[in-house]
């Protein structure tokens, strides 16, 4: 079914049921989004000299990221017309376009984190081996050099959790992606799932409640910029206020102000702020919590943002 909106001299369609991209690409932006959170966070303690104060941001963590970077990877492959040329990202660089860069920010950042995770798996896991000596001597090379490569780290994860968000704001033909706020968005999204991912790894107290205490700061970033978005797009020309309308009188209101804004972050917040005033909450409820409100964040904003479009 499709709904045409005629505002003015401005034919508006929106079709919720009409998508050009599908949960692949939903589903790599919330990956992303997680591993550029945990890996930032790794990095950033690390160079604060926390690292034996916050183990579980600097060492437990991160031993994930690879993991959830290479099903993102998997599924960025899925969503391909074209499986076979995936390779031409890689055969130049393109500074203007938005694909580019992420792919090449993936290239650097993939095997990062897993360099990352083997230099402390040996701490994780006691009795590892890695039964070749040339990779021990690798180990031992960034073991070395592991500040220049937190530095490295700490940048491309904050290049890649803007970049979920570029990468939809490119479009202009979507008025709902065409704004500059999604990449701060979905760098705090995928901050908080970081946060929310080490307190539920991590067995400090101490660590708990610190990271309970920035999760809760980001998810107020976080409605900060999804109300900045939307008083953006009602300040704005009339597709860009017919595309806020999805959410405020439309097929995407319910979910998004349910699952994203009161599951995905009021009530975790809420649950958090308790625990750190000494109330038994279970951890696993607010990051499960978190991690629901990120994916659906990504996933209604894919979708919506194809259902908002021009005719000509």
């Amino acid at each position: 079914m499709e709904e045409l909106i005629i505002s003015g001299r401005m034919n508006y369609k929106v079709d919720p049921y009409l998508h050009i991209w599908g949960w692949e690409i939903a589903f790599y932006l919330f990956v992303g989004g997680l591993a550029a959170g945990i890996l930032f966070f790794a990095a950033f303690y690390y160079l604060r000299g926390k690292e034996n104060q916050f183990p579980a941001a600097v060492k437990w963590a991160p031993m994930i990221t690879p993991f959830i970077l290479i099903l993102g990877l998997g599924a960025l492959f899925l969503d391909l017309h074209n499986k076979m040329n995936f390779w031409r990202l890689y055969t130049t660089i393109r500074l203007e376009s938005p694909m580019s860069w992420g792919a090449w920010t993936l290239m650097v950042i993939t095997p990062i984190s897993i360099i990352w995770s083997s230099i402390h798996i040996k701490e994780i896991f006691p009795n590892w081996d890695w039964k070749f000596e040339w990779l021990e001597k690798a180990i031992a090379f960034f073991v070395r050099h592991k500040r220049p490569l937190a530095w490295v780290m700490a940048i491309y994860s904050v290049l890649l959790g803007v970049y979920t968000g570029i990468l939809l704001s490119a479009f202009n033909a979507r008025p709902l992606w065409n704004t500059s706020i999604l990449g701060p968005l979905f760098l705090a999204s995928g901050l908080s799932a970081g946060a929310a991912v080490i307190v539920l790894f991590t067995k400090s107290e101490i660590e708990r409640r610190w990271f309970s205490k920035i999760d809760i700061l980001i998810i107020g970033v976080e409605l900060f910029f999804i109300i900045h978005l939307f008083m953006g797009l009602l300040a704005s020309t009339e597709v860009q206020i017919e595309a806020a309308q999805l959410f405020l009188d439309g097929p995407y209101t319910l979910p998004f102000w349910i699952f994203v804004v009161f599951i995905g972050m009021l009530v975790p917040a809420l649950l958090e702020y308790l625990e750190i005033k000494g109330q038994k909450i279970p951890v696993f409820i607010p990051v499960i919590l978190i991690l629901i409100g990120n994916i659906m964040l990504r996933f209604i904003i894919v979708y919506a943002g194809q259902a908002s479009r021009y005719l000509y």
